[in-house]
């Protein structure tokens, strides 16, 4: 059974880092994809990050050039570096992973970011 871990979140002064974690601790299964989304209050999930196993990447386009995802498919691990964050980025990030037609989420890591 899939079971996405996240880590990492925080409260972080604008243009701060933070570097997220996101581990599957309850399978073995290979994912095809595995993403970043983020909820801030009252609005949409929106995906921030994308990496596919052959690691090509896609990004929103507000966190171009500012956030790296990455992955460590021997531990089917994600991860999203954030830097220079702005408080417009304050938001539940989740983590999202693909295996098949299947599609799984982490319990969600608060990022706060004030200004």
């Amino acid at each position: 059974q899939v079971r996405l871990v996240e880590s990492g979140g925080g409260l972080v002064q604008a243009g701060g880092s933070l570097r997220l974690s996101c581990a599957d601790s309850g399978s073995f299964f290979s994912f095809n994809y595995m993403g970043w989304y983020r909820q801030a209050p009252g609005k949409q999930r929106e995906m921030v990050a994308g990496i596919t196993g052959g690691k090509d990447t896609n990004y929103a386009e507000s966190v171009k050039g500012r956030f790296t995802i990455s992955r460590d498919n021997s531990r089917n691990t994600v991860f999203l570096q954030m830097n220079s964050l702005k408080p417009e980025d304050t938001a539940v990030y989740f983590c999202n992973a693909i295996s098949g037609s299947l599609s799984h989420w982490g319990q969600g890591t608060q990022v706060t970011v004030s200004s």
